[in-house]
């Protein structure tokens, strides 16, 4: 038995390493597994770096962003040889805005702009800087017309602060992953404006990073790993295990909540909170179609959005940093499959050239390229 511990935030999609460990994967597959709940981002970051934590549920964007020099000093190199979900995140608005704001940022440009004026800007919440809902809620405030550098305040807080600021007043909205998206609904609080697979269809959320020494150490262990993490993952997509699931997850220990209101956003299904509601044509998923890959096209999308919005000064080393942070080799080695590219096309007509992420950055109206 190898012994491994990872790290986790209380989100929804913290499922699969939940599922694994607590089902018996990991150790069906020869790994000792320990988890550790952390209370935000940055101290999840601190627990790989320590060596606390070998491997962690991750933003997209934080392995990309830390290998760029984005995530502090004394930052250990990390790996990213497992996506864990697709797609599950939500921008959710006060209540205030209901009726007002259907999806589309644009029915807020005319208040922010007036807001901006008045010295007393909008404020969105985001979970961390680098990460992947400061770079949806940046990109919907965008092609809205709302430039979320100069029109509103962006500020970061833990995921499950975000209902209590709302709650509060002290904020417009926010992004978040699930649960509490939902709980921003069943406390009357706030509605989900849109989902993030309605930004960028089926995209790619969390990962599991490893440190790069850890996997070093222990090649077939991150493998075994792996298949775990991917055995848990068709478990969770199978709709006869979302009752278990949700009472699974919402335990004291992970993610300490009612399991309704995991059970609200399981699904493709959703209510808004509005008055809307829809079946999406792509839903929460952990498993199956190439979804667990790490591709270079996802990550160079990333890149070129820390680029734009100048998170990233100067030009980042596109392939280098994609080439040295993806492992889609461990990954094939778990499953099998060497999954074909993806295309990227956004909602808002946004077609990305993998060829040119540079370019791509540079092409939008809205931007703040440094250096």
């Amino acid at each position: 038995m190898t012994d491994l511990t990872l790290a986790f935030l209380p989100l929804s999609d913290a499922a699969p390493l939940i599922v694994a460990h607590a089902r018996g994967h990991f150790r069906e597959h020869g790994i000792r597994s320990t988890l550790h709940r952390e209370a935000n981002w940055t101290a999840l970051r601190d627990s790989l770096n320590t060596g606390r934590a070998h491997a962690a549920q991750m933003l997209y964007s934080m392995p990309l962003a830390a290998a760029c020099g984005l995530l502090g000093e004394n930052q250990v190199p990390l790996i990213v040889p497992w996506v864990l979900n697709r797609n599950g995140q939500g921008i959710t608005l006060h209540l205030g805005y209901r009726g007002q704001v259907v999806g589309d940022a644009r029915a807020l440009r005319a208040r922010a702009h007036e807001r901006r004026d008045l010295g007393r800007p909008l404020v969105f919440c985001h979970t961390l800087r680098v990460g992947t809902h400061a770079l949806w809620l940046r990109y919907w405030l965008a092609a809205g017309g709302i430039d979320p550098t100069r029109d509103v305040a962006l500020i970061t807080v833990p995921p499950p602060q975000m209902v209590a600021n709302m709650r509060a007043g002290s904020v417009d909205g926010f992004c978040v992953g699930e649960p509490w998206n939902a709980r921003a609904l069943a406390d009357a609080l706030g509605f989900t404006a849109l989902a993030t697979q309605e930004l960028w269809p089926d995209h790619p959320e969390k990962v599991c990073a490893f440190t790069e020494a850890w996997s070093k150490a222990n090649p077939e262990a991150t493998v075994a790993a792996l298949r775990a993490l991917h055995q848990a993952g068709h478990w969770l997509d199978d709709p006869a295990h979302h009752a278990e699931a949700a009472a699974l997850l919402a335990q004291p220990e992970y993610l300490a909540c009612d399991p309704a209101l995991i059970r609200a956003r399981q699904g493709a299904a959703i209510d808004y909170g509005d008055g809307r509601s829809a079946t999406l044509v792509h839903g929460p998923s952990f498993a199956g179609r190439g979804l667990n890959c790490p591709q270079s096209s996802h990550a160079l999308w990333f890149l070129s959005q820390l680029r734009r919005w100048g998170l990233h000064y100067g030009v980042p080393d596109y392939a280098g940093i994609t080439s040295r942070v993806l492992r889609p080799d461990l990954h094939a080695a778990a499953t099998g499959e060497t999954p074909a590219p993806e295309p990227i096309s956004l909602a808002d007509g946004g077609l990305f050239d993998p060829a040119d992420p540079e370019g791509y950055a540079r092409g939008f109206a809205i931007k703040h390229l440094l250096g």
